[in-house]
C-alpha cells in the first residue's frame, strides 16, 4: 500500500501506526499538503494528506482511510466491536483530528511548517491564538486519562493512536508531551509509545528527518 504524505502529519502518522498495527505492509510516499504530483492527486483531489493507493484502490482522508484498513483486516481492532466503546473511540479520534490540531496545526504550521520547512510567511498573531487555546484542551485531557492502561479503559484502540500522534506531531514546537503539567498525560504517552507499532513507525519517522 502507498501511503502519500508526511509523517510529520498526525494524520498521516495515524495510519500509518494503524496499518503497522495491524501486520500491513506499507511504503510511504513523501507528499506535500497541496501537493501537484499527478498520482498523488489522483488519490486525494484535493491535494489533502494521507491519502492511500491499495492495489488501485484510492483513498483520501484518515479517518476514512481507518475505517477502510478496519474493515479489510479487522484483527487486530482498533475500533471495539462493544457500541459505546466504539463510540468513544471515534470521538477521541475525531477529539485529536478537530479540537486538539485544530488548536495545534495554528501553532504548528505558523512556528514550525510554514517559515521553517515550506519557506512561507507566517503569521504569529495564528501560532498565538492556538497557543491560547491549547492550555484548556490539554487540561481536560488531563482530567479524563486513566492512571493506567487506554483512554477506553483495558481496550487499546484508535483512541490513544489518534491522540497520541497529535501530541508527538506539536512536541516540536512545545506542545506535546510534558511530565510537568500533564503527568498522567505523560504517563499514557509513554505507554503508546512502548507499543511495536509506534516504535517501528516512529524509527521510520526519526530516520527521514536526519
Amino acid at each position: 500500500m502507498k501511503l502519500y504524505g508526511a509523517l510529520l502529519s498526525p494524520f498521516v502518522r495515524k495510519v500509518a501506526l494503524v496499518a503497522t498495527e495491524k501486520g500491513l505492509d506499507w511504503t510511504l510516499v513523501g507528499s506535500p499538503p497541496g501537493g501537484d504530483d499527478a498520482e498523488f492527486r489522483r488519490a486525494s483531489p484535493f491535494g489533502k494528506i494521507p491519502a492511500i493507493d491499495d492495489d488501485g484502490f484510492l483513498l483520501a482522508d484518515s479517518t476514512a482511510i481507518v475505517a477502510y484498513l478496519e474493515a479489510k483486516c479487522p484483527a487486530p481492532a482498533v475500533l471495539p466491536a462493544d457500541p459505546r466503546l466504539r463510540g468513544r473511540a471515534v470521538w477521541f479520534d475525531e477529539f485529536a483530528d478537530t479540537i486538539l490540531m485544530g488548536a495545534g496545526l495554528k501553532v504548528l504550521f505558523h512556528r514550525l511548517v510554514g517559515p521553517k520547512l515550506l519557506k512561507r510567511p507566517f503569521d504569529p498573531t495564528v501560532a498565538e491564538q492556538g497557543e491560547a487555546e491549547l492550555p484548556p484542551i490539554l487540561a481536560w485531557l488531563e482530567s479524563v486519562v486513566p492512571a493506567e492502561g487506554w483512554l477506553l479503559g483495558e481496550t487499546f484502540s484508535l483512541a490513544d493512536y489518534a491522540v497520541a500522534s497529535a501530541l508527538r506531531s506539536l512536541q516540536p514546537v512545545g506542545w506535546g508531551r510534558n511530565a510537568e503539567a500533564y503527568p498522567a498525560t505523560a504517563a499514557w504517552y509513554d505507554r503508546v509509545a512502548a507499543r511495536p507499532a509506534w516504535q517501528a513507525v516512529a524509527a521510520i519517522e526519526d530516520a527521514r528527518r536526519r
